[in-house]
Order: structure tokens, then C-alpha cells, then sequence
């Protein structure tokens, strides 16, 4: 028998090693968290569809004054000015918690006839919020003022839509041709899930979705994708190391291995993120709260939806990915 014979043969035999055993089961539970993943993201659509999302100005147009009050004043006295400013519907958020006295009051855009009639429409919009803030409240601090069109609002979300879209039609090109084309589905999935989840919670806690937010699911994503990555890349590494052994047992070694590594990670990313969400304040709490919400996320899907998703397409594959070797296969070649 030739060397390149010998060299095969020892590959198909290498054992599991004492030190490899499996130390969690993690594809035991696969129908209850595939059950608990897909109820997660379905529930999500339903609120996206239902509820739908509180979209900020860059979305929906329109003008966004941030104020600092420098007495305690309570969202219902402010919400009673808008009303008796004629700024009907109009939204109140409040900066913190408890007796903070900062608010973002966000006031629907008039649509003219005309480009111009619209942008004339925000300035005296503008200018009335203004005024009749420092008329209520003299000693208040307008902090900033943004103001959107409607038509570029639109065009805004459009734009962000189709970004999730190519970012996520990239990745299944990408995995493809990094790995397998096998792998690719379970890594969409895994992002869609993770994308979807997110912006679910955002539905039904009536938080704003804005260009900030949209970015965070892009870096959700991406960060995301990185944690399956390293997974799928020991599980292949798994595939020519031990051969012949079950799928379920190379995902489970696989995803073993890489634990400590995503726990770490994950870890150490969430505490930066909570720090930025509990002092920074303003825009940045919102995105930080969307990457708190996407690291979790992230790390349970490496674990519990990519990975496991390999092994259910693989038993509806009339071409499996991993063929476990036969007893004969596996007796070892005399010299």
C-alpha cells in the first residue's frame, strides 16, 4: 500500500480523544430551540406587520426638537403644549429615567403642493416650536433640531430596506464560495433571525427606528456572521479530522470548541456596549441598546440556529453533507 494509502487510512481512524468528548449536547435540544427560534421570529413579523415600527424623522419626515428643561417637567405637560400648540400627533420621548427633564418631541412634516411649499412649511414648523417653547419656558435649552422631508424620509427607508437585502443576498454568496454552498442557508437564516428578532423588540417596546438603528442591524449582521464563521470553519476542519464520525457529533465537538472563545468575545463586547448604553445618552443609547439586543442574539444563534440548521437540511439532502465511513472502512489496512 502506498504512502498517500497509509496517510488516508490513518485520517478515517482518528478517534475522538478522551479530551474531546463532547461536554454539552447541543444538537439533543434542537427541535425545542428550533421551535423557540422560529415562534421568536414569527412573533416578530406579526409585530412588524401588526404594531409596525416607530420610525424616526429620517423615515417618516418631519421635524425633531431636543430640549433640556432646566425645572422638572413631566411628559404630560409636555405633550399638553404640543396639543395646544396645534402640533397634533405629535410624539414625546423623555431622556432617561425618573426626574430627568430632557425630551425629543418629534412634530409630523406638512406636505405642500410643491418641493417648495413643503420646505416653507417645515421653517414655520421650525420657527413656531421655537418660539413658543421659549415663551412656555424661558430657561430652556434647544439642544438640536433635525428636519427631514417626507419624500427623502421615504427614500431613506427604501434605502435601508435594500441595504439588509444586499448585505444579506452577499453573505449567502460569500458563505458559498468560502465553504460550502450547503453551509450558506444556515448562515441567512441565522442573520435574518438575528435582523428580524431585533427589530421585533424595537415594535413592541415602541422604540424608534432611525438611520442609527438600521445601521446597528447592518453591524449586527456583521457581527453576527463573524461568530458563525468561526464555527462553521472548526466545523469543516472537524470533517477531515474525523471521518466517518456522525454530523450531530462534529457540529456538537464543534461548537464545543469554539465556546470559550464565543462566550469571551461576546462577553467582552456586551460590557463595552452597556457601558456606552448606560452613559452616553441620546443617539447613542438607541444604537447601543439595538447591539445589546443583537449580541445576545448573535451568540445564541452561532450556537442554536446556524449549526443545528446544517444537520436538519442535511437529513432532507439526497446528497448528505458528511457519509459516515463503514465498519470495513474503518478496520485498519494490514502492511
Amino acid at each position: 500500500m502506498s504512502e498517500k494509502q497509509r496517510e488516508h487510512q490513518s485520517e478515517v481512524h482518528t478517534p475522538l480523544k478522551k479530551e474531546d468528548v463532547v461536554n454539552i449536547d447541543f444538537v439533543k435540544a434542537i427541535g425545542i430551540w428550533a421551535v423557540i427560534s422560529g415562534g421568536l421570529t414569527l412573533a416578530s413579523i406579526i409585530l412588524i406587520f401588526t404594531k409596525g415600527l416607530n420610525y424616526g424623522i429620517d423615515f417618516s419626515g418631519g421635524t425633531e426638537v431636543q430640549v433640556k428643561f432646566a425645572q422638572s417637567v413631566s411628559p404630560e405637560e409636555v405633550r399638553a403644549f404640543t396639543d395646544s400648540q396645534g402640533f397634533k400627533d405629535a410624539m414625546v420621548q423623555q431622556f432617561g429615567t425618573g426626574d430627568s427633564s430632557e425630551y425629543l418631541i418629534r412634530l409630523e412634516g406638512k406636505i405642500g403642493a410643491t418641493d417648495k411649499e413643503t420646505n416653507e412649511n417645515l421653517k414655520a414648523t421650525i420657527t413656531k416650536a421655537q418660539d413658543s417653547i421659549k415663551a412656555k419656558w424661558p430657561t430652556s435649552e434647544i439642544r438640536r433640531i433635525d428636519t427631514v422631508g417626507p419624500q427623502v424620509g421615504n427614500q431613506l427607508k427604501r434605502n435601508g430596506i435594500l441595504a439588509v437585502f444586499y448585505s444579506l443576498l452577499c453573505i449567502l454568496i460569500y458563505v458559498g464560495l468560502r465553504f460550502d454552498y450547503k453551509f450558506a442557508p444556515g448562515a441567512v437564516i441565522c442573520l435574518f433571525h438575528d435582523s428580524v428578532v431585533t427589530l421585533g423588540v424595537f415594535s413592541l417596546l415602541g422604540k424608534e427606528v432611525n438611520v442609527q438603528i438600521m445601521a446597528a442591524v447592518l453591524t449586527i449582521i456583521g457581527y453576527s456572521l463573524n461568530d458563525t464563521i468561526v464555527v462553521y470553519d472548526r466545523i469543516r476542519e472537524n470533517f477531515n479530522k474525523y471521518k466517518g464520525r456522525a454530523l450531530g457529533e462534529l457540529i456538537n465537538k464543534s461548537i464545543n470548541d469554539t465556546l470559550n472563545r464565543t462566550i469571551l468575545t461576546s462577553l467582552t463586547v456586551f460590557l463595552a456596549t452597556l457601558s456606552l448604553y448606560l452613559f452616553a445618552g441620546g443617539v447613542i443609547e438607541q444604537f447601543s441598546f439595538a447591539m445589546l439586543i443583537g449580541i445576545i442574539l448573535g451568540t445564541y444563534s452561532s450556537i442554536y440556529v446556524a449549526s443545528p440548521f446544517i444537520l436538519l437540511l442535511d437529513k432532507w439532502r439526497k446528497d448528505p453533507l458528511h457519509q459516515p465511513v463503514s465498519n470495513q472502512q474503518r478496520k485498519p489496512a494490514k502492511a
